[in-house]
């Protein structure tokens, strides 16, 4: 099925703000639609999209769709009953980037209110196709500390990271120590690996979701 962008029918001449997916679908990037995200879409897209600019070692650069594995991963090491729900956001809390690429802290900083906005715009957009609107903060919480660990394991895994610097950038409180995380190995995979296990484990913890609610 072909999808048609309504709005470029009505003004052709326009400045284009969508993008064309592999699924046929346009997502408008100021205006996102839940309707025209596909996971799909998403899990090409990260297993695509280079974490650290690139900059890790391995014969491939370490992706987002395996960040996000690894931060849904993290999570019971923070909290053992961890909410199918919530491992669902784990695995999309960078689900954005599918469209807008990763930008390192400094340079997102740097860039400020309209790349947050754009950002955030999608991602209300990806939390309402797959129903995580309503979760509350305490999951929001949950996996920004999980995402640090996971920041933490890659600088020193695969980004050139001395342990004292990551510890200061990434664990001020020192709060990982206790955890066992550092003997965690980490490769980078091929982006088509990367893909198909987001892809699975996306199934997985959906249909996992599906049977909490029954």
């Amino acid at each position: 099925m072909q999808y048609v962008d309504q709005q470029q029918l009505t003004h052709p001449t326009s400045e284009r703000a969508w993008q064309r997916m592999l699924s046929g679908r346009r997502l408008n990037l100021l205006d996102p639609s839940p309707l025209d995200i596909e996971i799909e879409d998403i899990a090409i897209g990260l297993a695509r999209v280079a974490r650290w600019n690139g900059q890790t070692s391995g014969d491939w650069a370490l992706s987002v769709a395996q960040h996000s594995l690894l931060v849904e991963q993290l999570l019971t090491t923070f909290r053992e009953d961890v909410p199918s729900s919530w491992r669902l956001l784990a695995l999309l809390h960078d689900a954005p980037e599918y469209v807008i690429g990763d930008l390192i802290t400094p340079f997102k900083a740097a860039l400020g209110g309209d790349y947050i906005a754009i950002e955030q715009r999608l991602m209300s957009a990806i939390k309402v196709r797959f129903g995580l609107s309503k979760l509350p903060k305490a999951a929001g919480h949950l996996v920004k500390r999980a995402d640090r660990a996971a920041a933490y394991l890659e600088a020193t895994k695969v980004a050139g990271f001395p342990k004292g610097e990551a510890r200061r950038l990434f664990d001020p409180k020192g709060v990982l120590s206790n955890l066992g995380i550092d003997d965690w190995p980490l490769e980078t995979s091929p982006p088509t690996d990367a893909e198909r296990a987001f892809l699975e484990r996306f199934a997985y913890v959906s249909k996992a979701i599906s049977s909490d609610e029954t």
